[in-house]
């Protein structure tokens, strides 16, 4: 990569996306007097855009999807081959890559059993509440068909996924959203004083937050709860991990209360906290697990919903049920590139270990970044499981009050403009948009981690002195 281009149509293409292209996350009021970011190429953790500046891609294509590094062949000639033979069939009957990827991934999944092809993670939640809600009705009246969700946790962009969305700026001006959906407390540590929970240990906050989501059961009447979904490490809302004895005393609930549940790896799943699910961290069973991004390292399109076979034999248990079954299609679940390019994906996992490197890459970032912590009284928090970490920037660590989104925006702009390209939180959480992001690709070698994190010692400087 030489990072010339042809300003010519480098000019073209600007002038088309400007006139054309409604981006996602933009205010495009700026592109009136500024030009959109154009990403020419990539390849491994570098990008370039139409500029030819050359940037280290510290949240792996801006929305933790790339995991295995941009520029892989191997994916692209999969994905190739695989549409030259089949491009697409709908999902009523089988592929080749489908039923191969199916198994291979349900290998890496103990105690799942069944996989249901969608195209976005938005949709592979969707999918997910249908399946509870119809449970519902098959075998509880409809009664018992309220899905619980956590604050600070996203789920999607749909109605339904925002009905269920922790994350209030994100739903705003899109209501009314659907009934159904319950909101649970948070399990944020680092914030336990705005919940009265600052005096207990970290296990005893992570059973106190847990049996948070008992009470609202109990509230809400655990006749009418069909199932609780979280993500297993919250992402956008933060990037926060639950301390010990959060998850076993969940699981506990939800097998009290005969709820199922439903865990989103859209973000955590396939490698990115070190193991191949974020659940996996913390030795639960969910009933269902939905996963996007990682699963094809954005080389095509491809969502899961999977679920136990228990949750399967649901929908075939009264055959003389003419609307018994699951009546529901994706159409692009039926596109083949999707398992073919995830396929090889898991493929290069496990041949090149990056379950192994993103473990020991995790555990450097994470030094890197508490030592920044020492530096710089700004950072409150810094938290994570493997190449998936957040840095909480505050005015002042007693009081633990955030800074001003716009200051986080600067940071971010400021690593930009030294050539890296990190995430953070915005327009999510009221008054909480204050959180650095990182998810770099799994590859990433220590000479990569140090240059991210030198860089965000650099605009913390040039930001808050």
């Amino acid at each position: 990569m030489d990072g010339t281009f042809n300003e010519n149509d480098i000019s073209h293409i600007v002038d088309a996306d400007k006139a054309h292209v409604w981006h996602h996350l933009v205010q495009h009021k700026q592109f009136e007097t500024n030009d959109p970011r154009i990403i020419v190429e990539g390849k491994g953790m570098r990008v370039w855009d139409q500029n030819g500046k050359e940037f280290l891609d510290a949240v792996s294509g801006g929305v933790w999807t790339v995991n295995v590094g941009y520029g892989r062949e191997q994916i692209a000639d999969a994905v190739h081959e695989q549409l030259m033979k089949l491009c697409y069939f709908a999902q009523t009957a089988g592929s080749i890559p489908g039923s191969l990827y199916a198994e291979k991934l349900i290998s890496k999944m103990p105690g799942m059993s069944r996989v249901y092809y969608t195209n976005s993670g938005s949709e592979a939640n969707e999918k997910a509440f249908k399946m509870v809600r119809q449970i519902a009705h098959k075998r509880f009246g409809g009664k018992k068909h309220k899905i619980l969700y956590r604050d600070r946790d996203y789920h999607g962009g749909t109605l339904a996924t925002m009905s269920a969305g922790g994350q209030d700026e994100r739903v705003m001006q899109y209501g009314p959203l659907a009934p159904g959906f319950v909101r649970v407390p948070h399990c944020m540590e680092y914030r336990a004083h705005e919940q009265g929970l600052d005096h207990l240990s970290s296990e005893e906050y992570g059973i106190a937050s847990a049996n948070l989501i008992e009470e609202v059961i109990l509230r809400e009447g655990a006749d009418t709860i069909g199932a609780l979904c979280l993500e297993p490490v919250t992402a956008g809302g933060g990037v926060i991990t639950p301390p010990p004895g959060y998850w076993d005393r969940v699981q506990e609930i939800c097998k009290k209360y005969d709820i199922l549940l439903h865990i989103d790896e859209v973000v955590c799943g396939v490698g990115r906290t070190g193991t191949w699910f974020g659940y996996q961290q913390y030795g639960i069973q969910p009933d269902i697990v939905t996963m996007a991004k990682g699963v094809a390292s954005g080389y095509a399109a491809i969502a899961l919903c999977v679920t136990t076979e228990a949750v399967f034999d649901m929908f075939k248990d009264d055959p003389n049920d003419p609307l018994g079954f699951f009546r529901d299609i994706s159409t692009f679940g039926g596109c083949t590139a999707g398992p073919a390019a995830a396929l090889e994906n898991m493929r290069i996992i496990e041949e090149e270990n990056l379950l192994e490197n993103c473990t020991k890459m995790g555990d450097r970032m994470m030094g890197n970044l508490q030592a920044l912590m020492e530096k710089h009284e700004v950072i409150g928090d810094v938290r994570g499981k493997g190449l998936f970490l957040g840095v909480e920037l505050v005015a002042d660590r007693v009081s633990k009050e955030p800074v001003a989104e716009a200051q986080v925006a600067q940071v971010a702009a400021d690593c930009g403009a030294q050539g890296v390209i990190i995430g953070m939180s915005n327009k999510s959480v009221p008054g909480r948009n204050n959180v650095l992001c990182f998810s770099p690709a799994l590859i990433a070698t220590a000479e990569d981690i140090d240059q991210i994190t030198d860089a965000v010692d650099k605009a913390l400087t040039k930001v808050f002195g």
